[in-house]
């Protein structure tokens, strides 16, 4: 990796901007075993609503991540599956989710800490 790893016009800058969406990689996750549609990742995912989830999902389409196929039928019916290109990111998600497991109990540490520090009263000041 050179030095310009970062600039606005880098590769690598552009896999950081996919990891940087929570649900993008949540989504991506959720496919890894097969196909969804968009009421199964919703009831999967939990927490996330219906035009989120549409919008992942386009941002993840538009990416080449994954693909929509709508089967014909009353109703029709759509289905989401990840692309070859997808399944690739998953490696990268794996790594990043397996060092928040190893290191969740810092960072919530970490965190608290701050909080703690921000919510107690100046010791400097006035009278």
């Amino acid at each position: 990796m050179t030095t310009d790893a970062f600039l606005a016009d880098c590769r690598a800058r552009l896999a950081f901007d996919l990891l940087s969406n929570t649900w993008n990689a949540v989504v991506l996750w959720a496919l890894r075993d097969g196909p969804g549609r968009p009421v199964e990742l919703r009831r999967q995912i939990g927490g996330i609503s219906s035009k989120v989830l549409t919008e992942t999902l386009r941002r993840l389409q538009s990416n080449g991540l994954v693909e929509r196929q709508a089967h014909p039928g009353a109703p029709p019916r759509v289905e989401y599956r990840l692309t070859a290109l997808g399944r690739t990111f998953l490696a990268p998600i794996d790594a990043v989710g397996a060092w928040a497991f190893e290191h969740g109990d810092e960072l919530m540490a970490a965190q608290e800490a701050e909080c703690t520090t921000t919510l107690q009263p100046s010791s400097e000041g006035g009278s």
